[in-house]
């Protein structure tokens, strides 16, 4: 079967309105939310309905795509409502919905006859023999498993025409495939019904007690910090075109959660890689600048995860951490006046005058400013933005844009 080299969507996360339409100003092609029901993330503020609509016809207008993740774990009781939710978001113009578990596959094809579907990575699927059997039973795509390596990815897509998506940057789960219950345990939050507390990312003292019951520990002694079993994050950025040779349909960015910094950054970043590499596959060179814009950005150390070997202890999070990232999100540009060259920006977080700055904005645009003079919304000179989410008006050297982020050093 001949692989089909075409671009990848970037696809990226949106866990509120507000990330759905950052990710894609930023050059996603397709966002993934969540709905009031059935998703694995409880607390990433998910899509009521009335918003739900409102994100797709702001996808629509810049010829983008909404996915909905509905990847629970279905027990007695969960599958309650389902076809209704799957009929409504399908009527809403939800472009598919991502499901792991066969009985609410088996409702959204029954209850919502032309919805597509995308397997969800909770399923685990490794082979092309997966694959081909979910294309039978008539999904659409199948989002990998994190845990396959890139040269299985290259035998998958020789052997099904059924489409790939793969994760490309972000959280890695310490469990196979996210499926842990170590929540459950820890925290009574079941991780596979929407409620994960991420007990894998806690701060552990590892120990022992002697025959007298007197207590010896080991972290303290060994590491500037308690034991952890946490992952690094994925980058992938140093390898988009293994992606893109080996037919890989989407490229996922995990962070529902993040913030619209992050989120804006991860994106820009790997627009800008895709598009180099499919203007001119055999001229290609990578730009350290990529790799060093995601560093502005909080985020743990990163690795390439599974795709070229299994992860070793370099991968995890043991002690301090390695590499800390500088900048801080500080602003969004709301209007920028060209006469004048004054831009209104929304306080994030703190900034002064005197403070250097840095706007970008999509298409990996990037200006530097020191602010020398800003004043409030009464017009008066200030010399600090403290206060969160007020608008103040700075003066420019050179042009930005509406939506431009605004961060600064730490």
């Amino acid at each position: 079967m001949r692989i089909l080299k075409k671009k990848p969507e970037v696809l990226a996360p949106a866990g509120t309105l507000e990330k759905l339409k950052t990710a894609i100003y930023y050059g996603a092609d397709a966002v993934y939310i969540g709905g009031s029901a059935y998703g694995l993330r409880s607390r990433a503020g998910n899509f009521s309905y009335e918003e739900m609509q409102e994100g797709v016809a702001f996808a629509k207008k810049h010829e983008a795509h909404v996915y909905v993740a509905a990847n629970m774990v279905a027990h007695e009781g969960d599958m309650k409502g389902a076809g209704d939710f799957f009929r409504t978001i399908r009527d809403i113009g939800v472009r598919a919905v991502i499901v792991s578990d066969p009985a609410l596959i088996e409702t959204c094809m029954m209850e919502a006859p032309g919805l597509p579907i995308h397997l969800s990575t909770q399923s685990s699927a490794t082979n092309y023999e997966t694959l081909n059997f979910w294309k039978q039973e008539g999904l659409e795509r199948v989002v990998l498993a994190r845990e396959v390596g890139m040269d299985e990815i290259k035998e998958i897509r020789n052997h099904t025409d059924v489409e790939i998506e793969a994760f490309i940057h972000g959280a890695m789960c310490i469990s196979y495939s996210g499926r842990c219950t170590l929540s459950n345990h820890m925290s009574a939050r079941d991780a596979n019904r929407g409620g994960c507390s991420q007990s894998c990312r806690w701060k552990y003292d590892l120990f022992e007690l002697d025959h007298q019951g007197v207590r010896q520990s080991y972290s303290a002694e060994e590491t500037d910090e308690p034991f952890s079993m946490s992952a690094v994050d994925m980058s992938m950025i140093h390898n988009i075109p293994d992606f893109i040779e080996n037919g890989v349909d989407s490229l996922k960015i995990e962070g529902r959660m993040k913030s619209i910094h992050y989120v804006s950054t991860v994106a820009n970043v790997y627009r800008k890689a895709v598009d180099s590499y499919c203007e001119d596959p055999a001229h290609f060179t990578f730009q350290q600048a990529w790799e060093d814009e995601l560093w502005k950005v909080a985020q743990r150390e990163l690795s390439t995860g599974f795709y070229y070997g299994t992860p070793n202890e370099q991968q995890q999070l043991f002690g301090r951490r390695r590499k800390i990232p500088v900048y801080k999100f500080v602003g969004q540009v709301l209007e920028y006046n060209d006469s004048s060259k004054i831009a209104t920006v929304q306080q994030r977080n703190s900034f002064s005058v005197g403070d250097k700055v840095e706007f970008y904005g999509p298409g990996f645009t990037h200006v530097y400013q020191t602010i020398n003079q800003m004043w409030n919304e009464n017009g008066e000179p200030i010399e600090r933005a403290a206060h969160p989410m007020m608008k103040v008006r700075v003066q420019m050297d050179a042009p930005v844009k509406p939506f431009d982020m605004m961060r600064k050093a730490k």
